[in-house]
């Protein structure tokens, strides 16, 4: 079987993987760009290119996040800088010798399925065919812009999350951010700092709460645990509810800060 993956980033790599556990090796992994990681690999010239923010933190623990045969270093901090991250995925490709089904520069321009076969167009004018296609993009690779009415008679910038790298050009301004995803807190906490005023609308409801807890331990560690998913769904949903607001109104306001990377 011939398989084609697209994309060489984090899902890449274990679609790579995934095939040569199972026997087959002949594998294509296109990759647009020429270096691994995807989203992690942090470009801040392209702004084509899905990428993280400068200071962008992970909100998940290393443990939570972690390939399960490959966890990183135990020197690497429980929240890593994106930088972290993407020596963690070069070291897993390296680990895996997965590098060597790779072709980078190289997009797929069109996909077709014909008598069970597919056909892929490259940005190089060939056309191979394959068994089988992965598609490992991801889903940032396209931004999702809301409709807002009467949002082009607006004097002012507009930009999307994917375009944001960092703070500059937005000192003493007034921010104002649509959405309360991972990018949008992220986004709002940084220019809080230098903006003039900055003001996050959601349509909806939502929890913001810190990434550890009290000691300093990660909140996923300590309550994404077998006993603790088996302790609320043993309890009354009204108990467990109320446990769980509890805990995500609690702050750690006896507790000093954290050392920011970006800031080192």
């Amino acid at each position: 079987m011939k398989v084609c993956i697209i994309g060489a980033g984090v899902s890449g790599f274990t679609a790579i993987k995934a095939c040569i556990e199972e026997g087959i090796t002949d594998i294509v992994c296109y990759e647009k760009t020429s270096q691994i990681g995807g989203l992690w690999n942090y470009r801040p010239d392209k702004v084509e290119c899905a990428t993280v923010m400068a200071s962008t933190v992970i909100n998940t623990s290393k443990e939570m996040m972690a390939y399960s045969d490959f966890p990183p270093p135990n020197e690497f901090p429980n929240f890593m800088h994106h930088s972290y991250v993407q020596k963690y995925v070069e070291m897993y490709a390296n680990h895996f010798n997965i590098a060597q089904y790779i072709e980078f520069n190289t997009k797929v321009k069109e996909m077709t399925l014909s008598d069970g076969i597919w056909q892929v167009q490259l940005s190089d004018g060939q056309l191979r065919q394959f068994d089988a296609a992965m598609i490992c993009t991801g889903h940032h690779c396209e931004p999702l812009m809301p409709k807002i009415t009467g949002l082009e008679n607006f004097k002012g910038k507009i930009l999307h999350a994917k375009q944001y790298r960092d703070y500059k050009g937005f000192e003493d301004k007034n921010v104002f951010i649509v959405g309360i995803g991972n990018s949008a807190l992220d986004i709002g906490v940084e220019l809080a700092k230098i903006a003039k005023n900055v003001t996050i609308s959601t349509r909806r409801g939502t929890w913001v709460f810190n990434r550890v807890i009290q000691n300093g331990l990660p909140y996923d560690v300590v309550y994404q645990s077998r006993f603790y998913d088996w302790l609320m769904r043993t309890l009354p949903w009204t108990i467990s509810n109320d446990f769980h607001e509890h805990r995500m109104q609690q702050r750690m306001t006896t507790f000093p800060p954290l050392a920011n990377i970006q800031f080192a």
